[in-house]
């Protein structure tokens, strides 16, 4: 998948937003029980003023209920709606797991599992093969990503038109040109063949080093622009299968291919990393491996193939 530099802190942080996250991980502790504005707010150290304004967000949001009559807060649906989605999105990359690992030790590559959970895309599982280190840009388990354009097109990529068009109205985690005459190409190409191929570029892995754990908006905006022109346009890395040719060799920076859950949607996607040339007919045989790896991660977790 993409590459990234190993975990490392930012070393900026956002008072408020740790104070949000200190009221959801109080109730999250104590989902049994309930609490009143001025308990919570002593309890966690924060203002009464402060208190009701998370609150009040988080009860808006369907985070928390409010009883009205009680005047107390607790858990809401939508944070176990997400709680779940995220438990099964690790669970999935088990499942996954098995199936990269012949991929793996067949083809000498590191193989992953990845998906997207809430406005990022996170790293399950990362199978390398016996003898094979990981370098410092390597994807690791549990690193997470900006999932807005340019990054996650493959997420949506084989889902409905829907979940592209959204995905393309996110507010873009980097300059980005939009061509959609090249961008349909991709999309009808990928989807006829089943897989993914990435194009290998000199910047395109330390883009992604770049991109790791941050959010597109905490980037200076110089640093954005330069991106930018980096990225290019939307589909530009993406090898066609209509225009390669198998007697050719390309650089290819890896390939993916989708699971699917019982809806039909996109659980996951796998990943079998190339890092170099291959000839066309490789990329096929690559590519077909994947595809049937996938397709029985999605047998195994009862998904299906979305009918379009």
């Amino acid at each position: 998948m993409i590459s990234a530099e190993p975990d490392e802190p930012s070393g900026r942080r956002s008072p408020p937003t740790a104070r949000v996250v200190q009221v959801i991980d109080h109730l999250v502790a104590r989902p049994d029980q309930r609490f009143g504005l001025s308990g919570l707010a002593r309890a966690l150290g924060i203002s009464k003023p402060t208190c009701l304004g998370i609150v009040s967000e988080l009860v808006a949001a369907g985070y928390l209920t409010r009883d009205p009559r009680e005047k107390t807060y607790g858990l809401g649906p939508a944070l176990i709606a997400a709680g779940r989605a995220a438990q099964r999105g690790f669970a999935i990359g088990a499942i996954a797991r098995a199936h990269l690992e012949g991929l793996a030790i067949e083809y000498g590559a590191v193989c992953t599992a990845s998906t997207v959970v809430g406005d990022q895309v996170t790293i399950l599982e990362n199978v390398t093969p016996p003898g094979v280190t990981l370098g410092r840009t390597a994807a690791r388990a549990g690193q997470s990503y900006p999932f807005a354009p340019p990054v996650g097109l493959m997420y949506v990529l084989w889902g409905s038109d829907d979940d592209l068009e959204a995905w393309l109205r996110r507010d873009p985690a980097l300059p980005v040109v939009l061509d959609r005459d090249l961008l349909a190409r991709v999309v009808e190409d990928c989807r006829r063949v089943g897989y993914l191929v990435e194009r290998l570029t000199p910047v395109g892995r330390k883009l992604f080093s770049l991109m790791a754990g941050v959010a597109g908006r905490d980037l200076p905006a110089e640093l954005k622009e330069l991106i930018g022109e980096v990225v290019s346009s939307l589909g530009e890395r993406v090898y066609l299968d209509s225009e390669t040719e198998s007697d050719v060799d390309y650089p290819v920076s890896l390939v993916a291919a989708p699971c699917y859950d019982g809806d039909g949607h996109q659980a996951l996607v796998l990943t079998l990393d190339v890092g170099g040339s291959i000839s066309g007919a490789e990329i096929a045989r690559r590519g077909a491996a994947l595809v049937a790896a996938a397709d029985a991660v999605t047998a195994e977790i009862g998904g299906r193939h979305p009918r379009r």
